[in-house]
């Protein structure tokens, strides 16, 4: 059954309004994943086919799409709300996530909301912390067995997070390859957990609540970084946490 939804969130930005702009128009690579830049002028086209219904820089961009191309979404729509803070060095962002979920409304509502934290937490840590250094991007999802109801808790073990490591801790985790990864663990929640590297965003989804399989994004600012080298190294170390006994 078809039903509207809308997630609002507020929040405060360490960048400027024009930052800001530019990070949702051009840099979503930094934060989310790569997306074609909305044509500057109402009417024009945005990422997936979308349209530009405001565009107002850098105060207020809003982009719609009536043909999704998913089966349990029909309606779409992004609202960015933009003010200056502090004399315009700072920025304070409302975001409006709206539209039509045309099946599995609750679960759909509830992994599009969570999600919604994490995705505009990333962004801040990307305008804090690496904006508007050029990104590589690359994601990648989890076998089959990831989809189980614990699967997520067998990503943190295999980090070598403890359980009472709290957000904002340094620590030293366990990459490819056996790798130690020296990190900032900037956000945690029992879906999702954040890194934040001295070159890189590495994000960690726990999909299996929604019944989908875990997954990874790495956005990394390095000017050598390789987006295929990283997706393959991500990739056999998340097939190995699945492929334990």
């Amino acid at each position: 059954m078809s039903k509207e939804f809308e997630i609002v969130r507020e929040f405060d930005a360490d960048a400027t309004p024009e930052e800001v702009w530019e990070a949702i128009t051009h840099g979503t690579g930094g934060y989310l994943w790569p997306m074609q830049a909305p044509e500057p002028r109402v009417g024009g086209t945005a990422a997936f086919g979308s349209t530009v219904t405001v565009w107002d820089p850098p105060q207020h961009l809003t982009i719609r799409s009536e043909d999704v191309g998913f089966s349990v979404q029909s309606v779409n729509q992004l609202e960015h709300t933009i003010e200056p803070r502090d004399g315009g060095r700072r920025a304070w962002v409302r975001y409006v996530h709206s539209g039509i979920f045309t099946d599995d409304w609750d679960n759909q509502y509830d992994g599009a909301s969570k999600h919604t934290d994490f995705y505009l937490h990333t962004l801040r840590e990307y305008l804090a912390h690496f904006a508007p250094r050029p990104v590589t991007f690359a994601s990648l999802d989890g076998p089959e067995q990831s989809t189980a109801s614990d699967a997520f808790a067998a990503v943190g073990r295999a980090l070598g997070l403890a359980d009472d490591t709290a957000p904002a801790e340094r620590v030293s985790v366990s990459g490819p390859d056996g790798r130690a990864l020296d990190a900032v663990l900037d956000y945690r929640d029992p879906y999702f957990v954040g890194l934040r590297t001295d070159t890189a965003l590495i994000r960690f989804f726990g999909r299996n609540h929604w019944g989908a399989p875990v997954g990874i994004s790495v956005h990394d600012f390095a000017p050598d970084a390789d987006a295929k080298a990283n997706e393959l190294a991500w990739q056999g170390w998340l097939n190995g946490v699945f492929s334990q006994p």
